[in-house]
């Protein structure tokens, strides 16, 4: 703050006297109570009680510094005057820069209000010239923080904006660049400002620069604020998008301001596009007729991905084209079933829309239901026969806004929207047989879908199933059994104790979705236990001896089906080591158990060289049986009754040398299992068996069915205990 005249400046003394006028001037010509003024020089509870003698010496010193030399007959002199409640101070408004400020500012809004945008920017540019810095900066140094000062700041800013509009509007987007730029930088959140840059830019040629500056100012607001940029920045990069000509200056007639930040709304008899900006008459930007072209339309998108599994990459399967175009079909056919749209499908990726004809409350929970059916009905493809077995699914869902393009009503949309780029992402970070979901949809479909945030760190919340296939349970033909299940993990953690149940059902009668619910119940409700599922083969689907128990080894060490020889060792050696201290021990069990994680998959049995598959599996217990001692563990095996006799063994076995650790076996199985094992688990002493269906024997038809398979893989080499 300074105060001149004629050319002379005049000391104010000390910061209480600064302070004093700094006050007053802001409240000019308008008396200001004591109180509050002692408030504003010490703060509401901190004035000292010699507070009133101290402003009475600062108005004295004032009086004395400033008047020097006047005398009552100036008639436009300056004059501090005391009027009751307290002090004002009468000053001429254009002998103070801050309201020659608003003066000019007025004058230059209405002619740019009325479309003189050279007279607009002079007058501007004149007001802006009379700040030198932040608003009594000495004061602001000295502890000083009034409102006022915020709300004077907060104006010169605004006035930047309109100064930067009217300088758009003479086509000066070049000479304005660099100041927009270092507002932006300086004051990240105001979007006014940006959408200003972001004009300037494009109409440079800079067409990617702006719309980096947009995603700039979006990151800033979401991370900051939780808020998305505001209607108006989001049309005019909606804009640039579609390279709208309304953006390219006019050059005939008048030019007024670009408020960008304030978009014209429409009439109640106007049908507009929330998606393009165009110029007005006047300069303002507003929003067009309806086009047939464009909109703007929040949808949830559905991808999925369908892969085949490693042991067909080199074509065991001789129509890998049939395989996929069949698993595509299925796809289309829940997505519709859903109320959804397939849009595009390339190779073995397929992109769904939610929401894109009749937008919905509940397209976000269409679309993840739609994906929950997408996996489960692969997943039994996958039991159905050898080939549908080959097939992976990844699918992921996410939501937020697109542009739908339209060259005639008639006409596919093209979709245009980062939310595309999005799915994709998190699709990449799917695993194999999950469904992964964006914060958003999750948010907008808990109500309906069961989540799991398995690892803070990884991408999206894992969806396990629908809510309400868990309250239907109650009604279901598995509802007592599946509250066994439920029951005997309870008592495994409460106790710890190990148990083994197997489920058996001819088929149809459901043991695989129990299995399947049981699962997920475990991941959502009960808490400590870890689930880890395998299902052995059927005959001629995969040559592989140990198949499921290498799944559950995988499983635990983390092993994807993708890694190589040396990152599936480098797993097992992590896991045998973090469960056995024992140098010698590790060794020898890592050895006996690298067998089950060799990279591939065909023909693991003939790998193991010199070791013999019971000692795998015996290793393969004792792992485990140290691992339920350090967690609880619950196995699911389905389709135990095709898995060999060694298998049959170490299975039945697990859970009666398990000792102490809480280790729960579930086992899916078919009434085969019977006729093999007669006694299968009959007499242990922590062994259930849970009959789905009609408790039925086996006819001497399925006996005899059941010799002449026997027969016919009579030739196949097998292992026995």
């Amino acid at each position: 703050m300074e105060v001149v005249d004629n050319g002379r400046t005049i000391g104010l003394g000390g910061t209480k006297q600064r302070a004093t006028l700094g006050f007053l001037l802001l409240q000019a010509n308008k008396v200001v109570a004591t109180s509050q003024l002692m408030n504003a020089l010490w703060g509401v509870d901190d004035a000292p009680t010699t507070a009133r003698k101290i402003l009475q010496n600062a108005v004295y010193g004032l009086r004395g510094a400033l008047f020097l030399g006047q005398t009552e007959r100036d008639p436009g002199a300056a004059a501090l005057l005391t009027q009751p409640p307290g002090y004002m101070m009468r000053v001429d408004p254009d002998q103070v820069d801050l309201y020659l400020f608003q003066k000019w500012v007025g004058q230059g809004r209405e002619q740019l209000a009325a479309g003189a945008a050279e007279s607009a920017s002079s007058l501007l540019s004149d007001a802006l010239a009379l700040w030198r810095g932040p608003a009594l900066a000495d004061l602001v140094e000295a502890g000083i923080q009034w409102p006022e000062l915020a709300a004077v700041e907060n104006t010169r800013l605004e006035v930047m904006e309109d100064y930067f509009d009217a300088q758009l509007a003479c086509g000066r987007h070049h000479s304005v660049l660099v100041e927009l730029e270092t507002m932006v930088q300086a004051e990240p959140l105001r979007e006014r400002s940006c959408g200003q840059l972001m004009l300037a830019l494009y109409r440079c040629g800079r067409q990617a620069d702006a719309l980096n500056a947009y995603s700039r100012v979006r990151s800033v607001l979401v991370e900051s604020l939780g808020l998305e940029p505001g209607h108006a920045l989001q049309q005019l990069q909606q804009a640039i998008l579609v390279q709208d000509p309304a953006l390219t200056l006019a050059e005939p007639g008048p030019r007024g301001p670009l408020a960008v930040a304030a978009v014209t709304p429409a009439g109640p008899q106007e049908r507009r596009s929330p998606g393009l900006l165009v110029t007005a008459p006047g300069g303002g930007i507003t929003v067009p007729e309806q086009r047939t072209g464009s909109e703007r339309r929040r949808v949830s998108v559905v991808s999925v991905r369908t892969r085949l599994a490693p042991s067909l990459a080199g074509g065991a399967v001789h129509d890998l084209d049939a395989l996929l175009e069949g698993a595509g079909q299925l796809v289309r056919e829940q997505v519709e079933r859903f109320g959804g749209t397939v849009m595009a499908t390339i190779g073995s990726v397929s992109l769904a829309l939610f929401g894109l004809d009749k937008p919905g409350d509940d397209d976000a929970r269409q679309a993840v239901l739609a994906a929950l059916a997408i996996r489960d009905v692969l997943d039994v493809s996958a039991g159905s026969g050898p080939e549908a077995a080959q097939l992976t699914v990844h699918c992921s869902v996410t939501n937020g806004e697109v542009l739908l393009r339209r060259r005639s009503p008639e006409d596919a949309p093209t979709v245009v929207g980062t939310v595309l780029d999005e799915s994709q992402a998190l699709l990449s970070e799917v695993p194999a047989g999950a469904v992964r979901v964006s914060d958003a949809v999750r948010r907008a479909s808990e109500d309906a879908v069961l989540y799991w945030l398995s690892d803070p760190a990884s991408a999206g919340w894992q969806a396990l199933g629908g809510r309400d296939e868990e309250h239907a349970e109650a009604d279901g033909s598995e509802a007592y059994e599946l509250e066994i299940l439920r029951g005997l993990v309870k008592r495994g953690q409460h106790r710890g104790v190990p148990h083994l149940v197997t489920v058996l059902g001819e088929a149809g009668t459901g043991k695989s979705r129990l299995l399947r619910d049981f699962e997920r119940w475990v991941t959502v409700r009960a808490g400590g236990s870890r689930v880890l599922t395998a299902r052995v083969p059927a005959p001629g689907e995969d040559a592989c001896l140990l198949r499921a128990p290498a799944q559950i080894l995988d499983a635990y060490c983390g092993i994807a089906p993708g890694d190589d020889q040396g990152t599936a060792h480098a797993a097992l050696a992590r896991a045998v080591r973090s469960l056995f201290h024992s140098e010698r021990t590790s060794e020898l069990l890592i050895s006996r158990l690298r067998p089950l994680v060799a990279s591939g998959d065909a023909d693991l049995d003939i790998r193991y060289g010199e070791l013999c598959p019971t000692e795998v599996l015996d290793a393969w217990g004792q792992f485990l049986q140290e691992a339920a001692r350090q967690e609880p563990l619950v196995l699911c095996i389905d389709d135990l009754h095709r898995a060999d006799d060694v298998v049959l063994d170490a299975v039945e076995e697990l859970a009666e040398t398990a000792g102490s650790g809480p280790l729960l076996v579930v086992a899916g199985a078919g009434p085969e299992l019977l006729l093999r094992r007669p006694s299968w688990s009959g007499g242990k002493s922590h062994a259930t068996t849970v009959t789905l269906g009609r408790p039925e024997r086996v006819s001497n038809e399925q006996l005899v069915e059941l010799l002449l398979s026997a027969a016919r893989s009579e030739d196949t080499e097998s292992f026995t205990g």
